[in-house]
């Protein structure tokens, strides 16, 4: 066996964590190599004395997934030919995806096949980069479904399929996968959605940060129902469904870049239900929008913007947790911009205001929902803020991301 040859068997054995590779090399003649996991024979790697040496020094180009300690692995590396004898890739999705996920609508082949709304439809496509991946409150898996289905319900849509791709890095844990999975499926329940195909990504160590999640859903517009960001009118009644900021606390503290200790858990949760509930109070909605990336204070720029109109805030009707508040405090945050992802902005007729709030306060995820101001026809793209004390201030327009990958 030469030098070269004993090299790369001993760096196809690195790569695959020690299990059985087959045969060494007896001689320079052309040699075929079992790579066999837990005994299980999954490729065969042919090897010729002319291409040893180059194999070392070529880039990984071809990839196989193994299950290696519980971990997702790449093997790479193409000899003359690596020839698969088992889709691991399959296995993944049998072993994790498809258990958690089966429903009469979930499909194998390339695209599914679904009965179609009668009236108008709503879609939203959303990509889950949220570091950590794991928070108090929630994952990544949670925060995919619920980010898609308040999307949807925010159009007023009932949610009905999702989609979802699944970008992993490799040595991703697999109880973790699962952990994420099981969240997705719990979820998704609540929501009353079905995940009906996905696609599913290795990548190698660094080129992602643990695991990136996107997710594609459809929904039925519930018919009498037109809401949108251009619909908001002066004299409009201005609710928000709970209290504000938690999610972006949460995530703020979770990365311990300013060492407080606070208690406190992500809003994240699925809205569709609360959303039915008002829409069977009234169907007299102007604005429906969730307040995720950028808080309550971005959502109500931006409407502010799309519909030409004023909004007057009272600072003192926002409900903000005393743990959020005082996190704000000590590191000189505005809760209005810290995002939510179990919270909506609802703008509706005056005298439609407290019946809907009547609602909210029935619904699991909206006890403190409350009316925090008006649409006015003054000031138009702006916002002003009624202070405790009673006096008026501009509230500053929203800047750069405060905080990145909170979604």
């Amino acid at each position: 066996m030469t030098d070269a040859s004993a090299s790369y068997l001993k760096a196809v054995t690195v790569a695959a964590h020690g299990f059985d590779h087959g045969a060494a090399l007896p001689e320079l003649g052309a040699q075929l190599f079992d790579v066999r996991i837990h005994g299980t024979q999954v490729a065969e790697v042919v090897v010729t004395p002319d291409s040893i040496e180059d194999a070392l020094a070529r880039q990984r180009n071809r990839a196989v997934i193994f299950e290696v300690d519980e971990q997702l692995v790449l093997l790479g590396g193409q000899v003359d030919r690596l020839v698969l004898h088992h889709d691991l890739t399959a296995q993944l999705i049998d072993r994790v995806f498809k258990k958690h996920f089966a429903n009469p609508s979930l499909t194998a082949d390339d695209a599914a096949v679904l009965e179609a709304p009668k009236g108008k439809m709503a879609m939203t496509t959303d990509g889950f980069i949220v570091s950590p991946a794991f928070f108090p409150g929630g994952n990544i898996g949670k925060l995919s479904i619920c980010g898609t289905v308040n999307d949807l319900a925010c159009m007023g849509a009932k949610p009905l399929y999702l989609t979802c791709a699944f970008v992993i890095e490799e040595g991703f844990p697999m109880e973790k996968l699962e952990e994420i999975a099981a969240a997705m499926e719990k979820t998704a329940k609540e929501a009353g959605v079905h995940i009906v195909s996905g696609d599913t990504k290795v990548a190698g160590k660094g080129q992602v940060d643990g695991i990136f999640i996107t997710t594609t859903g459809m929904g039925e517009i519930e018919e009498g129902v037109t809401v949108g960001g251009e619909l908001a009118k002066p004299g409009d009644a201005i609710i928000v469904t709970g209290d504000i900021g938690r999610h972006g606390c949460t995530i703020l503290l979770e990365r311990e870049d300013f060492g407080i200790d606070a208690d406190v858990t992500s809003d994240c949760a699925p809205l569709w239900k609360t959303v039915k509930a008002v829409m069977d109070t009234t169907h007299n909605l102007h604005v429906i929008r969730d307040a995720t990336r950028g808080g309550v204070g971005t959502v109500l720029y931006e409407i502010a913007g799309q519909s030409s109109v004023g909004i007057r805030l009272n600072a003192e009707a926002v409900p903000v947790r005393p743990e959020v508040k005082g996190v704000c405090g000590m590191l000189g945050l505005e809760p209005l911009y810290l995002a939510c992802e179990g919270r909506l902005v609802i703008m509706a007729p005056k005298e439609e205001a407290e019946g809907i709030v009547e609602t909210l306060k029935k619904c699991p995820y909206s006890e403190d929902a409350a009316i925090i101001g008006e649409v006015i026809a003054e000031e138009p793209g702006r916002v002003i803020m009624e202070t405790e004390i009673g006096t008026q201030a501009l509230l500053p327009q929203p800047g750069g991301e405060l905080l990145p990958r909170i979604c």
